[in-house]
C-alpha cells in the first residue's frame, strides 16, 4: 500500500504544471558562453538544462545553509 502511495506522489510530481513564467537576459559573451557549452555537451533543450541548473544550485545552496543545532 505504501508503494501505490509513493508512486502516486511521484507521478503527480512529474506532471505538476508550470504556469509561473520568468524572464532572462544575457549579453552576448554569456550567450556565446551557453551556445559553447550546450553544442560541445550536445543538450538540444536549453530551457531543461537552465531549469536544472538553476534548481541543483538552489538545492546546493539550502543543503550548504542547513540549520544546525550546536
Amino acid at each position: 500500500m505504501v508503494n501505490k502511495k509513493k508512486k502516486t506522489e511521484v507521478a503527480v510530481l512529474k506532471k505538476a504544471k508550470r504556469t509561473h513564467r520568468q524572464t532572462l537576459m544575457f549579453n552576448d559573451m554569456e550567450m556565446g558562453v551557453i551556445i559553447n557549452f550546450c553544442c560541445k555537451y550536445k543538450i538540444k533543450k536549453k530551457t531543461k538544462f537552465f531549469r536544472e541548473a538553476i534548481i541543483a544550485t538552489i538545492l546546493q545552496k539550502m543543503e550548504e545553509d542547513h540549520p544546525t543545532l550546536f
